[in-house]
């Protein structure tokens, strides 16, 4: 039986943020190429993350953890994703 990747991606955005549109175009093939779960969360429609991110988006948080913010790089979020959970 194959496993499952269990990782978990958000990406945190506002709606008027084209480098959040940017990031997600970016970085959906490599969360689907790791088989993890990508889920865009947007801060204007959350009050507890608008106060933790306010205009610092886009930010990636992989497994509760942010990884990155304003700028991704495939090759270290690909390497994150194949680490074991």
């Amino acid at each position: 039986m194959a496993e499952t990747n269990t990782h978990e991606v958000e990406l945190m955005v506002r709606t008027t943020c084209g480098s959040c549109a940017r990031v997600e175009k970016q970085i959906t093939p490599v969360v689907a190429a790791a088989g993890a779960s990508l889920r865009v969360r947007n801060v204007d429609h959350d009050r507890e993350l608008a106060m933790e991110y306010g205009d610092r988006v886009p930010v990636v948080v992989l497994d509760g953890e942010e990884f990155s913010c304003w700028e991704v790089d495939d090759a270290e979020l690909a390497a994150a994703l194949a680490a074991d959970v």
